[in-house]
């Protein structure tokens, strides 16, 4: 009987039957060194550091929560597994009931890549043990009866494959890699091929099968590129997707690519570009960018998120139908870590800074707003902007994929808020932090984005000539730059860099003004009045989900006009002509919304219904 896996099933629970000859015998190393296509870098989770912020604080909780989980419930389905008689520790729970295969790689990854960015050798010792332990396992794993592959199927087997990577790369773990070869080998010699696309009907195949394996490429691609093994390369070539991907070869709009599983089909698009990287051929940076696109025009909300009901939906106005008919609009963790992936890969092959507007979405109203991990693996699941009363809702079950990808996320902070090539050092994020770069230290300070202005500080040893690039949100319009008092002259076009090229002294000060003015942002181009209201990049809910609003203005600057801030909170508005009555309805920041608090985040903007 033929096994079917579901993404919402254990994914690590079950090994596909081996169906292939096997691959390879041992690994190679390439001969050739593998392509580059990086005109822009991110700093690699190192020598950036956030400063006190609500975000510093969301990564910094989630680290305490992940650091506190004990080794041995991490561990125990794995050495049960190996025939430990009385192995200490109870299972996670959830998803993690049988093991820790749904999320063990990607708490690799994490812990590798933060302790990275931070010295934190506590979490680097917790990461050892881990990696050390389950090797112990792996021998008594991947013999009988639990097969070859020591119960990785595809999905659990790309992440593990990624967070030893990155516990050799990141982590200088003495036997991590030797393990990510062991497991590659057989998982190439053993694993399903099949390669079923993903397709609206049934319902099962919406994640492809095996499930989500179109995903796996870009974690071989990078084991590929950071050991010259060929075997990497190899394997990963098996994975690409051009049955979805050539979708996407020759335009931005589609009529064919919806009803397929959200968040698995844009972290394919990651895989895509690690071939562009890989391969130098440039239908896939064509592809991955006409992907972006798609998803800013057709798939997405005010807030960046995506997804209704974890699918991709039709281009003809069914984005704003969704706001009817689902609460479950953006499958919060997971489809934040795609998207950030995503606009990184792009910001760095392209260099244009276009694609930090999604990263900046993403932070503020969507990873960033998100309900913290708590309790037995209690996790944020989704986002709801379902018309009228909203919540936002934690997973009905624990250690599920979301508390994989939450810890992803939040170690991706602090890799997002700078860039830089030989000559120029780019500010992605207005977020409190400090980088070091060429012996130059930049450190910011900031309130954004409930007020308009940053402040970026430098010192040195001695001057120095090079260019400091800011990033011009798409959204934004006035935006002004004054080095030490003096206005500069630079371009400032949204959706662009603005470039200032000096001989900078220690102490010089840039002050970067960004106006944060209301705005409507309709759903989509068959519901233009059917709208979020936004301030900057962070999309506003109204606190008293009872009350609706007055007709809101048709235009911008009236919209702007009218919303007042409120004496005590500068950052929580009021619309100036509404009447006082006993409900709040003040607007706030969505980030700013906690568990069990009501909003209303879409408004048809030219209804007036009064219920009493």
């Amino acid at each position: 009987m033929e096994q079917k896996l579901g993404r919402r099933e254990f994914l690590g629970a079950v090994a596909w039957a081996p169906l292939a000859t096997g691959m390879m015998a041992a690994a190679e190393t390439a001969q050739t060194t593998p392509h580059n296509k990086v005109v822009l870098e991110a700093f690699d989770y190192r020598g950036v550091t956030l400063r006190p912020s609500l975000w510093q604080r969301q990564a910094s909780a989630g680290r305490d929560f992940y650091f506190g989980l004990l080794n041995d419930d991490i561990l125990h389905g794995y050495r049960v597994a190996a025939g430990a008689a009385n192995a200490p520790g109870r299972a996670l729970g959830g998803w993690c009931s049988p093991n820790s295969n749904t999320v063990f790689g990607q708490w690799l990854q994490s812990m590798a890549r933060l302790q990275h960015a931070s010295g934190d050798k506590d979490l680097l010792g917790k990461a050892d043990v881990l990696v050390g332990e389950y090797a112990k396992c792996w021998p008594a794993m991947s013999s009988a009866p639990r097969g070859a592959t020591g119960g990785l199927g595809h999905y659990p087997y790309e992440k593990l494959a990624g967070g030893l990577l990155d516990m050799h790369h990141y982590g200088g773990h003495p036997d991590a890699l030797a393990l990510c070869d062991k497991i590659t080998e057989a998982a190439a010699a053993n694993f399903n091929r099949d390669r079923i696309p993903a397709n609206r009907e049934p319902w099962a195949l919406h994640s492809g099968r095996p499930g989500e394996w179109y995903t796996m490429a870009e974690n071989l691609y990078r084991a590929y590129q950071l050991t010259g093994k060929a075997m990497y390369k190899e394997f990963g070539d098996v994975w690409l997707y051009p049955a979805y991907w050539d979708k996407f070869a020759a335009t931005s709009d589609p009529k064919d690519a919806q009803g397929v599983h959200a968040y698995s089909h844009c972290n394919t698009f990651s895989s895509a570009a690690l071939a562009y990287d890989v391969t130098g051929d440039p239908k896939y940076l064509r592809i991955i960018r006409n992907f972006y696109d798609w998803m800013q025009n057709r798939q997405t909300y005010a807030t960046g998120g995506y997804g209704p009901d974890e699918r991709f939906v039709y281009s003809d106005g069914a984005l704003g139908d969704s706001l009817e008919i689902y609460s479950a609009s953006f499958e919060c963790p997971c489809c934040s870590w795609a998207a950030f992936k995503l606009s990184k890969y792009l910001m760095m092959y392209t260099g244009e800074a276009r694609y930090g507007d999604w990263i900046e979405r993403i932070l503020y109203n969507g990873i960033g707003a998100a309900l913290p991990i708590k309790d037995r693996g209690t996790h944020m699941y989704y986002m709801d902007y379902h018309l009228g009363s909203c919540l936002k809702y934690y997973s009905r079950n624990a250690f599920t994929c979301c508390s994989g990808t939450y810890f992803q996320n939040i170690a991706e902070y602090s890799n997002l808020v700078y860039f830089k090539d030989a000559e120029s050092l780019r500010v992605n994020l207005y977020l409190p932090s400090e980088v070091e770069w060429k012996g130059v230290k930049l450190v910011q300070t900031t309130d954004y984005p409930e007020a308009p202005i940053s402040t970026l500080r430098v010192t040195m040893d001695r001057p120095a000539t090079f260019a400091l690039k800011l990033r011009v949100p798409g959204w934004s319009k006035g935006m002004a730059i004054r080095v030490n008092g003096q206005t500069q002259t630079a371009t400032i076009r949204p959706g662009d860099w603005a470039s200032i090229s000096r001989e900078w002294q220690s102490g010089d000060a840039v002050e970067v003004t960004i106006p944060l003015h209301f705005r409507r942002a309709p759903i989509d181009q068959q519901h233009p009045n059917r709208i979020a209201i936004v301030r900057g990049p962070v999309v506003y809910g109204q606190e008293d989900p009872h009350k609706w609003l007055s007709e809101i203005p048709a235009d911008d600057d009236e919209l702007d006009k009218l919303m007042k801030p409120l004496a005590n909170h500068p950052a929580i508005f009021q619309i100036d002509n509404e009447p006082v009555v006993q409900q709040r309805n003040a607007f706030k920041p969505f980030y700013s919304f906690g568990e069990l608090e009501r909003y209303r985040m879409y408004f048809d903007s030219r209804s007036r219904r009064v219920l009493w």
